[in-house]
């Protein structure tokens, strides 16, 4: 009876977290007069994700956040685990140093993101992809930082060591030996910062344009005068979500690997 409680109560915990994206892929293919309607199902319909890629340029989002998110990660990840290496190995600045790192993720996006704003526009970066990706491999890079830190750790010196005996620098011991090594973590590390770089919708709205807006733009734009079209936010919702699942899928082992190895366990 006590095993059966347990498991009684994760179903429910689970429905209960299952439930609002089900609910949002149900009302992603109702007709809009129908999407606040109770009935699990009142009709089949394609047209809200017609209209949103058709009528509502969501494509264009799509391409934009791809780019940007994809871009950001592959431009901070060799700062980040160069970076982490150093802390990690020799102890590079000492924990002032490291603090400092992480004090930048302190700093809430509203207080920096008019700077940027200024900065950005001075240099003509401004309703551009390019300057939307610089600022989000920028958000990453001290995040990627702490995480990839911890993830060369956990590797053990000793690897390093047998390859400049053999010959080897320190600069190709960590390029041959420990990123190789690392690929779980920085793998997961690089899901994570495309994850943040998905969702991120303050410096995307102040930095980008018509052009250049990201999904999370392209659903708030979705508000008009006559309120919120809830079933074609339900599919931009469902778009959206869509490769976070398919990339979470396909490199699984390599996110659980990666988030219990080093001192991240």
């Amino acid at each position: 009876m006590r095993r059966l409680g347990i498991h009684f109560g994760l179903v429910i915990v689970s429905l209960i977290i299952l439930l609002p994206p089900l609910w949002a892929l149900r009302t992603s293919f109702v007709p809009e007069p129908m999407a606040y309607s109770t009935q699990l199902l009142p009709g089949v319909t394609l047209q809200n994700y017609v209209d949103l890629f058709v009528q509502k340029r969501f494509g264009v989002y799509y391409l934009n956040s791809l780019i940007v998110s994809v871009g950001s990660v592959l431009i901070a990840m060799p700062f980040a685990a160069m970076t982490g290496y150093a802390f990690a190995r020799f102890r590079t600045g000492g924990k002032a140093a490291r603090l400092a790192v992480l004090a930048t993720q302190m700093l809430p996006p509203v207080a920096i993101v008019l700077p940027t704003f200024m900065l950005f526009r001075y240099v003509g970066l401004t309703n551009s992809v390019t300057g939307l990706t610089i600022a989000y491999a920028a958000m990453n890079l001290p995040f990627l930082t702490w995480i990839l830190m911890g993830f060369f750790e956990g590797i053990p010196v000793d690897l390093e060591w047998a390859a400049q005996t053999d010959g080897a620098t320190a600069w190709g011991a960590f390029w041959r030996i420990v990123v190789p090594v690392s690929l779980p973590g920085i793998a997961a590390a690089g899901v994570l910062g495309f994850i943040l770089s998905w969702n991120e919708f303050l410096f995307a709205l102040v930095l980008s344009g018509p052009a250049t807006a990201t999904v999370p733009v392209g659903l708030a734009s979705l508000q008009t005068s006559n309120g919120v079209q809830i079933a074609k936010v339900a599919a931009g919702v469902v778009m959206a979500i869509l490769p976070l699942v398919v990339a979470s899928r396909f490199i699984q082992r390599f996110i659980v690997h990666g988030l219990t190895f080093g001192s991240v366990k």
